[in-house]
């Protein structure tokens, strides 16, 4: 018996209740791409019911879905990877962590510099292939680290493999982790490797070694207590760095694409007995998402598309399939930050295929979850929607 939850990483559908609180109306990651690109080629996504989540241009809704569907409004004070993920798991973060819109702190990165003995550079939110092809070369030659953030509560390292080994860009981020997050006071919410290679003009990110350093969960997640029952859980992608490794068994990393974190997801069906296999398929988000590409993010949506079939005839009657997402990432938005939007909900088994309703809360992802596999919620928040 097992639960498999999918997050499709930004794919929002629109309309949140306080997309105005965060400057986001009129976001819509999939109705706003399906429209720029001319309509999405999604054909199993359609049949499962996406189009009856919400109206998108090349997926019809159906009279007869094959899973039940709805939408999912977060609680939680942000549009952030890991504010999703936690309230997916019970966590609900009720004020926003902090973000550094004019930069990080002098003082703050006066430590750093002492700490590692590198100089920063850049220290500004921007787009990650923007700093590197602006700071690139200067990294290069100076040895200096490419210091940014983003609209999220992040602070991202990036260094060019040949100037600063993988081992001490890792190094550097450890110290940043424990300055930022580890005593006592969480200025941020994740401390982000972000190595590169190549030449000026033509540098490459190294997004297989990429690495996240983030905050422990500060309770109890549905995670854990699915692992106190005596099930695996089973972390794909980058949800063991969401979650610090806390409530994880295994971790399977599927570099370099979202297509090896599929075939992650289909190794643990076939390995696992019982349990969580949470996966997260981050290049809706990093790689079209974030760089304001709708063609590549509707090509991305139709490679899962392609693949979804492989996933589904692996399931038993005892497996419980949720797709979903933990926020938005418009294309076709400005700027180039993550949007504030209402996510859709698939969910293949657990009865007859029915609407579910907006669903108030990502916790009750967890919830179902835990109740498929005959654990009990002990006061987490969430609603069982197969109930």
């Amino acid at each position: 018996m097992k639960s498999i939850v999918i997050v499709l990483d930004g794919l929002g559908a629109g309309d949140a209740p306080d997309a105005k609180d965060f400057g986001d109306e009129g976001a819509n990651t999939l109705a706003n791409t399906a429209r720029a690109v001319g309509g999405l080629d999604a054909p199993n996504l359609g049949k499962l019911g996406l189009g009856n989540v919400v109206g998108i241009e090349g997926v019809e809704r159906t009279e007869s879905p094959e899973a039940s569907f709805g939408l999912m409004v977060e609680k939680s004070a942000a549009k952030a990877t890991l504010a999703g993920h936690w309230e997916m798991m019970g966590l609900v973060l009720e004020d926003p962590l902090p973000t550094y819109p004019d930069g990080f702190p002098p003082e703050l990165v006066a430590r750093f510099e002492h700490e590692t003995g590198r100089k920063v550079i850049g220290n500004k939110p921007a787009s990650g292939t923007a700093v590197i092809e602006e700071y690139g070369p200067e990294q290069q030659e100076t040895g200096a680290c490419i210091l940014y953030t983003s609209a999220d509560s992040v602070f991202q390292l990036a260094a060019h493999t040949d100037t600063i080994p993988l081992v001490e860009l890792y190094e550097a981020c450890e110290k940043a982790h424990q300055m930022l997050i580890q005593e006592g006071q969480i200025l941020v919410e994740r401390v982000i490797a972000r190595p590169y290679h190549g030449e000026p003009g033509n540098y490459e990110r190294e997004n297989e070694n990429r690495h996240d350093y983030g905050i422990e969960p500060h309770a109890e997640t549905y995670m854990d207590k699915i692992k106190n029952a005596g099930h695996e859980v089973v972390a794909v992608g980058k949800i063991r760095d969401i979650f610090d490794g806390k409530g994880v068994t295994k971790h399977l990393p599927a570099p370099p694409d979202d297509d090896a974190k599929v075939d992650a997801v289909l190794e643990a069906l076939e390995e696992m007995d019982s349990g969580l296999i949470f996966a997260n398929l981050v290049d809706f988000d990093a790689k079209y998402g974030h760089r304001r590409d709708p063609e590549g993010m509707a090509e991305n949506i139709k490679r899962f598309d392609g693949r979804l079939p492989e996933i589904l005839e692996k399931l038993t009657l005892d497996d419980l399939l949720i797709i979903s997402a933990d926020h938005g990432n418009d294309p076709t938005f400005r700027g180039t930050d993550h949007t504030r939007e209402r996510v859709p909900l698939l969910v293949v088994n657990g009865g007859e295929p029915r609407p579910l309703g907006v669903r108030e809360g990502f916790s009750d992802i967890g919830a179902a979850s835990a109740a498929w596999l005959g654990v009990e919620k002990d006061g987490l928040p969430g609603d069982d929607f197969l109930a």
